[in-house]
This record gives structure tokens, sequence and C-alpha cells, in this order.
């Protein structure tokens, strides 16, 4: 049987909405970046996503060409 001196929990909706005030509370906290800086940071994460396609795009092409140029030897 169940101890009578054991607490319940309290429902979902009530410790979800503990939570949900927890986070806020840690969001409010939060040191937030400035707009320039995050313009930076996006800017930098572009150019490096563009260098990493231009990459592959090339290694790619490079190896199309190779198997075109084995796969026409015997014809």
């Amino acid at each position: 049987m169940a101890n009578k001196n054991e607490v319940k929990k309290p429902n979902i909706f009530v410790r979800m909405g503990r939570k949900l005030k927890e986070v806020f509370s840690e969001l409010k906290r939060v040191t937030w970046p400035t707009f320039p800086k995050v313009v930076k940071s996006t800017c930098t994460v572009l150019v490096v996503v563009v260098i990493f396609l231009l990459v592959v795009t090339g290694i790619n092409q490079l190896m199309q060409f190779l198997l075109e140029l084995l796969t026409n030897i015997g014809a």
C-alpha cells in the first residue's frame, strides 16, 4: 500500500507551467548579441558555406570527368 506521508506529484500542466516559467526567467538573463554582430556572423557562415559548396562541386565535376574518361577507354 502507498505510504500516507508520500507527497503526490503535481499534474502535468502544473509541471509544464513551472518549466515554462523557468525557461523564460533564464532567457531574461541571456546576453543577446547586437544586430551588427549577428549580421557579421551570418555573413561569415554564408561565405564558408559557399566556399565549401564550390569545393565539393569542383571535386564532383573532377570525379565525373575521370569516370567518363575511364568508361570511354574501351569504346
